[in-house]
């Protein structure tokens, strides 16, 4: 039998829980052989709060989500099922579907990843002033955010006419 990955919901605020006890669980009912490695995939984020103070949290990627990677049998399907907070395997009926190779190793390379997320709170609409780059000490009004690319499109008053800008997160603050 080949170890896999599978997907496990929980409770959601209860993944850490759910991965402390299932590695008591592991070890205290001696599973080590069957259940190897349980991961809550988390990033670190830079958060902004609203007076413009920034600091770095960890954000859960999968809320509600832990990955157990496990042989299945139903010794070690019994034991992750019936910790507490576990509320069952992500999969169709009564038998788990373990991810893909390369779902995982996505997952995986993200958690090793150097990026850091930056998480904004800026309205659209709401004035910012641009602190950094060749617009520095202008103030805009937000016209879009992009998460994805942790971008803003700010709209600056040039040489009396608006125009468009395009910022990273950092470059801008409120107003």
């Amino acid at each position: 039998m080949d170890k896999k990955w599978y997907v496990v919901h929980t409770y959601s605020g209860y993944e850490n829980k759910v991965k402390t006890n299932l590695e008591k669980r592991v070890q205290s009912m001696e599973m080590e052989d069957k259940i190897f490695r349980v991961l809550v995939p988390m990033e670190d984020e830079v958060e902004t709060a609203r007076d413009g103070k920034k600091k770095m949290v960890k954000k859960k990627i999968f809320p509600g989500y832990v990955l157990v990677e496990m042989i299945v049998t139903d010794d070690s399907w019994y034991v992750v099922r019936n910790t507490p907070g576990v509320t069952g395997f992500v999969g169709s009926g009564t038998k788990p579907i373990p991810l893909e190779d390369h779902e995982i190793r996505r997952i995986l390379r993200q958690l090793g990843g150097d990026e850091v997320k930056i998480r904004i709170h800026f309205d659209l609409g709401q004035s910012v002033r641009i602190i950094s780059g060749p617009f520095e000490n202008f103030a805009g009004t937000i016209e879009e955010i992009n998460h994805e690319k942790q971008k803003v499109r700010v709209r600056v008053s040039l040489f009396g006419r608006e125009t468009p800008v395009e910022l990273d997160y950092t470059q801008v603050d409120a107003i």
